[in-house]
């Protein structure tokens, strides 16, 4: 079929506490018999969006969206003036999912996402193998570290009045160093002006790193660019809590998968060669091209090739 499905709403939702004073939001939609998926959301710290429940044909799935842990519907969240972040990483999330998994009484689940969510999902897949079904992925990351220092530093020759001014937004001492873990500092700072005018800056260079898309209107909330900024920054300075290039080393784990990876040719992360190391490291995985999509879930080409995807599993 060509297009998403309609919209649906969910059938049940709840907040599932995880621990650590955090509760995560937890919606499923479709049919309750169907085939279980978890969609991952990016970010980090996007929060699941009522498109997503649409990549799903509602009479064969059984999909289960989660707001991860500070950010969405779930709480506390990263937006709020003061924020603590200590309880909040990639193995963290992890265990999120698996504990969510047990609660609903799934034995297996399809994964479903992108950018960030292509990092966690991939990361989920490797720790709990036996748990995951097929893998649907698109934005293509495995958050090496060179891709996280080409979205903080490395495009600057690429968008040179954006970088001069996202440089700026820093102290004149920091603006050669780690520009996340510098922004992270006053997005954090607990004087609102500070922080706000920091993660609005942060939100621009992010804004500027993706020519021809316009930025989602959440992004005229302050509170939820300041969480978005935070959780950003947070998991970018301390490298995603993983070992540099953990995810491509052991991609072969997950042959007999079924996974389609679809990948926009204007996406920046082609520059340094994701979405390619990426196929030829896992065995059996499909890397579907579009020449005319950049970092984005929204375009037709790239809706169709997710839907097919889902569509296909589905049998």
């Amino acid at each position: 079929m060509a297009g998403l499905y309609p919209e649906i709403e969910p059938y049940e939702q709840g907040l599932l506490d995880v621990g650590d004073g955090h509760e995560i939001y937890w919606e499923t939609c479709g049919n309750p018999a169907g085939k279980p998926a978890l969609v991952v959301h990016g970010g980090p710290g996007s929060g699941c969006s009522a498109n997503l429940r649409r990549y799903f044909d509602p009479e064969r799935y059984r999909v289960v969206l989660v707001d991860q842990r500070g950010c969405g519907r779930s709480i506390p969240h990263a937006g709020a003036p003061v924020a603590d972040l200590s309880a909040n990483t990639t193995a963290h999330l992890i265990a999120d999912f698996e504990l969510l998994r047990t609660r609903l009484g799934i034995e297996k689940w399809l994964l479903f996402g992108g950018s960030w969510g292509s990092v966690l999902g991939l990361t989920y897949a490797l720790r709990h193998t036996e748990r995951i079904s097929e893998i649907v992925l698109m934005g293509l990351a495995t958050d090496r570290h060179l891709e996280i220092e080409m979205l903080i530093r490395g495009l600057g020759a690429y968008f040179p009045e954006a970088f001069a001014q996202f440089r700026e937004g820093v102290s004149e001492n920091e603006r050669d160093g780690d520009l996340s873990a510098a922004y992270h500092r006053l997005v954090m700072d607990p004087d609102p002006v500070v922080h706000h005018q920091a993660a609005a800056d942060w939100c621009a260079w992010e804004g500027a790193m993706l020519p021809g898309v316009r930025p989602h209107d959440v992004y005229e909330d302050p509170t939820y660019r300041l969480c978005s900024a935070r959780l950003v920054t947070h998991y970018f300075s301390n490298r995603a809590f993983l070992e540099d290039g953990v995810i491509l080393r052991e991609a072969a784990k997950l042959a007999g998968i079924p996974a389609v990876l679809a990948q926009g040719v204007l996406d920046t992360s082609n520059i340094v060669g994701t979405p390619w190391l990426l196929h030829h490291a896992w065995p059996g995985s499909e890397l579907v091209m579009l020449d005319d999509v950049g970092h984005t879930i929204s375009a037709a080409s790239m809706q169709n090739v997710l839907v097919g995807a889902t569509d296909r599993f589905a049998r």
